[in-house]
């Protein structure tokens, strides 16, 4: 089944909104300090809901391969990057660097998630 360009497109704007609510979670978490600050907790309870809703609605079209690696991606990096301007967590050389690997890693996936070929052009199933 060959998906929509519209629907794609939504389903890759879900998937970036998916990983922003990530990030607030992980920053909420952090500051929650293990669940004992209310409003910290809170923040990380809807944060959750939100990425969670956001990740499943890309996942209806986008491969949940794909989706995944993509959104902890953008989780991962983003708590790192944000962590580091906002809770002044230290970021080294070499953490940066593979920082910088994910981030090219999710592009490339992102750049290969083209039209899909119909299912008689694929080949034989492995």
């Amino acid at each position: 089944m060959i998906k929509s360009s519209p629907n794609k497109a939504r389903a890759w704007l879900m998937l970036l909104l998916a990983g922003a609510f990530e990030i607030g979670y992980a920053l909420s978490v952090g500051g929650s300090q293990a669940f004992t600050v209310p409003s910290w907790s809170i923040a990380a309870g809807v944060f959750f809901l939100l990425t969670l809703y956001c990740l499943s609605a890309a996942l209806r079209t986008i491969d949940v391969g794909i989706g995944y690696a993509v959104w902890a991606g953008i989780g991962a990096v983003g708590a790192a990057v944000f962590g580091a301007i906002l809770l002044h967590q230290p970021v080294t050389a070499i953490q940066a660097f593979w920082l910088a690997v994910i981030i090219a890693g999710v592009v490339w996936l992102k750049l290969a998630d083209g039209p899909e070929r119909p299912a008689d052009a694929q080949g034989p199933a492995a």
